[in-house]
Parts: structure tokens; sequence; C-alpha cells
């Protein structure tokens, strides 16, 4: 049995700490670590025994950046889903969406349902975008649906969760050893991982590094050491 992670969650950080290094807006990194989100699901895709790839797009928290950032990056990402929608057919990869959506914009709602929608077939990779996702609110809204069907079993609110699959490899990129409220049920028994390298730099080599580390552990889940 391959011993490949089955499902790797990645806290896409640096983007503009990387632009700014570079002396370009911040808006310039966000673009420059879309191109690295390409490269990571198509090299994710290619490997069958990685069933799934999460990863933090923009947080509950990020609303409190700059208004100007923040439109960009909701233009951007809806840019980047009008653009990947060939990518995911074509590398038969499912795009799944996690968070509260109801906040935005109806044609950006639109998009994600119509790409979503357009890859429910795919049963290769499944690319899943974290988006105004907080794992507080997620638990949350998910004990609250559950509050008047009995009782809260770890089974039951597992499975309400927006996202009901563990991670195995949880990869931060940016120098920061932190979760960041990103995915704290799901990541109970993950293997953490935290480079220095800015994430528009996060390359498939050294994601594939970082593989082979997580190869070598020997997962106990709580049993004996």
């Amino acid at each position: 049995m391959s011993n490949l992670p089955r499902h790797i969650a990645i806290i896409m950080d640096g983007n503009g700490r990387w632009a700014e290094a570079q002396g370009k807006s911040r808006t310039f990194g966000h673009e420059k670590g879309a191109e690295t989100v390409r490269a990571i699901t198509t090299y994710c895709g290619a490997h069958s025994d990685i069933e799934r790839l999460t990863l933090y797009a923009f947080s509950t928290e990020n609303w409190k950046r700059p208004k100007i950032e923040v439109e960009f990056l909701m233009k951007l990402l809806e840019r980047y889903l009008k653009s990947e929608r060939s990518t995911y057919l074509e590398g038969n990869i499912r795009f799944e969406p996690i968070g509260d959506l109801s906040i935005f914009s109806k044609s950006l709602r639109n998009v994600i349902d119509d790409v979503q929608a357009a890859t429910i077939h795919c049963n290769g990779l499944t690319q899943c975008l974290a988006l105004n996702y907080g794992g507080r609110d997620e638990i949350v809204r998910a004990a609250n649906a559950l509050r008047d069907k009995g009782e809260i079993t770890v089974e039951s609110l597992s499975a309400q969760l927006d996202c009901s699959h563990d991670v195995d490899l949880l990869i931060r990129t940016g120098g920061d050893h932190r979760l960041s409220n990103f995915l704290l049920w799901q990541a109970a028994y993950a293997e953490l991982f935290f480079t220095k390298t800015l994430w528009p730099e996060f390359t498939t080599d050294e994601l594939e590094t970082i593989i082979k580390k997580f190869k070598t552990v020997e997962r106990r889940f709580g049993g004996l050491n």
C-alpha cells in the first residue's frame, strides 16, 4: 500500500511579502501565487494516491485587509476559476469550495457554482479551495445545524463539516509556525511541515521533498510509542 498522503492541506502564506521584496505591489504577489496553485494542483493531480488538495485561499479574517486588496482578491479568484475550468476538466480534477460563500457577490458565487457543477463528474484529484473559511466558524456552523437533532457525536459533527476528510499532511509556507484557524478539526492527527519558502516560490520539487519526509514518519494516532 502506498504511504503517500491522501489528503494534503496547504496554508499559502507569503504572497505579499514576496511581492514587496521584488519592489512590486502585493497584488502582483497574489497573481504569482495563483500560478503556484496551478503548478501544485497539476502535480498532485498526476499522483493518483493523492486524493485531496485543500488550499487556504481566503480566510474569514482576510476581510480585515485593505479594501483595495480584498477587491483585487475577489476579482482574481473569479478570473482564476474561469481560466482554470479547462485545466480541471483536462486533468480530471474536481473543484470543491468550502467556507461560508454567502457573503460573496452573486457574480463570484455563480462562477464558483458553475465550475463545481462542470467538474462534479471528475474522479481524480479533488482540489478544495477554502473561501471565506475559518476553522472555528466551520465547527460552530456544524454544531448549530445539529443542535436540534439529538446528541452530537464525533461522527455526526464530522459529517456536518464543510470538509469531512481528515488531513494527512498540512504544510505552511512563509516561515510562520501556526495553523491560523485552518482545518482545526480535520488536522487533529495531521503531520505538520513548515517552510520559510514564500508561496510564489514554493515548487513541486519542494513539495516532493516534504512528501518524502512524510513517508518516513511512523504515524501512531495516539497508539503506543
